[in-house]
């Protein structure tokens, strides 16, 4: 019976030892040698600082290793620590922010063999590379393997320190190569995997500007990522080249609106738009515009109709050539305005569904005719500008958008016909107002010599004058009498 209870409980002991070798396996097999970790604090002992891997162990890194340089301990419970997994024994995870100080061979080794990131120091500069001192052991750092980007000034390195990996390890420890650019990539790659993991159509991000070409703009999204503005996504204004509207460096704000992987497995095609941040500016036209409004707006091009005029970024109206001037008549758009060109313009009309706004330059300059009566009367004698001689008259230009008719007939009745016939487009010429009609837009004029000798009004008016001029003389004599 006691044996069978033995066998029984061997049979249980080995069956425990087998679930617990299982169960510890588990335990750490989301976490290798060499892996960073990031995790909370979650105690604090007197030599040992615990760590929340993430995994059923808890880590441990020493507290001597994370004290300042006053000898104080910086943290306290809850605040998160990145460290670098050392080793996996004894049921425990150790944590360290990398292999330093003094140490050995052996740590060396494995270091090398685990690419347990050392810390080292760059001590000076040499041919092809940095001396570089990890663990009171001289290593050779390649200028290649320094960093991520081509290093223009490696001056700028010396003594830094860093971590490293160990990428070579000969004639026991006599020869050691280390690079730091195998690290920096490795967690680039992971911090990668993240960016690509959390991002998603229709997110907001901030990049920079690194490359500008004909077709739009490359922005550095992440290190070691980038996407591409195509140049219709710069602005919601006519843009011809990138540079209008950005430069290399400038910080911006996008929007990722497409995304898809390329040829390789870890690469990526990523369309960004600036203009889509602030939204579509038709959306809320007719809130920032009414009819009737006054506004300044840049001329973006002049077609054979008419010119159009950015009024906002993105809003386009045009001006008709009918609407370009009350003043004279326009036979070209460009004989008024030119592209680049900033004026003012009336709003005259506006669609926010066919997203079109009618516009006015003449509106803006004011209608000449509207004060016309305030300025001339029948009878003002004024001087004119022959501007055109027709069979039936000749028009002559007042004022800019003022122009009467001198008819035929009226020439002919003027003592002096035969030199204003002789006058030639461009000549100055005296005449005589007859008529004002502001609704029809027509001043009806005369030679100034229409209301001389003769003219029946101008002898009423002269008889009036004599008549008056009599009586008040008698009652004067009367009086004095």
């Amino acid at each position: 019976m006691s044996d069978d209870f033995t066998n029984e409980t061997n049979g249980e002991e080995e069956n425990f030892e087998d679930l617990l070798e299982v169960y510890s396996s588990r335990m750490n097999e989301d976490i290798q040698v060499g892996d960073k970790v990031k995790g909370e604090i979650i105690s604090i002992g007197k030599d040992t600082v615990f760590v929340d891997t993430g995994t059923k162990l808890d880590g441990l890194v020493e507290k001597t290793e994370l004290l300042d340089d006053d000898g104080q301990l910086p943290y306290k419970e809850g605040d998160t620590l990145e460290l670098f997994a050392v080793s996996l024994t004894g049921g425990e995870i150790r944590l360290s922010r990398a292999l330093s100080g003094i140490g050995g061979i052996t740590a060396l080794e494995d270091a090398f063999e685990n690419e347990i990131p050392v810390e080292g120091t760059v001590k000076d500069q040499i041919k092809g590379g940095f001396h570089v001192e990890v663990m009171k052991r001289r290593a050779f750092c390649p200028i290649s393997q320094m960093d991520l980007r081509f290093i223009e000034n490696p001056v700028d390195y010396v003594g830094e320190t860093y971590l490293f990996i160990i990428t070579e390890f000969e004639e026991d420890g006599r020869n050691i190569v280390i690079s730091r650019r195998k690290l920096l990539d490795r967690e680039q790659e992971k911090a990668r995997k993240e960016f690509f993991d959390e991002i998603a159509v229709g997110a907001q991000l901030e990049g920079r500007i690194t490359k500008l070409m004909p077709f739009g703009a490359f922005v550095e999204l992440f290190p070691g990522v980038e996407g591409m503005i195509h140049i219709s996504e710069l602005s919601w204004s006519r843009v011809e080249k990138p540079d209008e509207v950005v430069a290399t460096g400038d910080v911006i704000q996008v929007k990722l609106i497409g995304i898809q992987k390329g040829e390789q497995p870890d690469q990526y095609k990523i369309a960004l738009s600036i203009k889509q941040v602030t939204g579509n500016p038709w959306e809320n036209v007719n809130e920032a515009f009414s009819e009737g409004d006054k506004v300044t707006g840049k001329v973006t091009r002049c077609t054979n109709f008419g010119a159009f005029v950015e009024i906002a970024p993105g809003i386009e109206g045009l001006v008709h050539i009918s609407e370009m001037s009350y003043k004279k008549r326009i036979l070209k758009p460009e004989d008024v305005v030119k592209p680049g060109e900033v004026i003012p313009v009336v709003v005259k009309e506006i669609d926010a569904l066919k997203r079109r706004v009618s516009l006015s330059i003449r509106d803006a300059e004011g209608d000449p005719w509207m004060d016309v009566q305030d300025k001339y009367h029948v009878g003002q004698v004024v001087e004119g500008n022959l501007e055109k001689k027709e069979n039936f008259g000749y028009f002559v230009s007042l004022e800019p958008g003022i122009t009467g008719l001198l008819p035929k007939s009226g020439i002919k009745k003027s003592n002096q016909s035969s030199l204003i016939e002789k006058m030639k487009p461009g000549n100055t010429i005296t005449v005589i107002i007859e008529e004002i009609r502001p609704d029809e837009r027509r001043i009806t004029l005369g030679p100034r010599d229409s209301r001389e000798e003769g003219d029946w009004r101008d002898f009423t008016k002269d008889t009036q004058k004599s008549l008056g001029s009599l009586g008040e003389k008698l009652q004067q004599a009367l009086k004095s009498k």
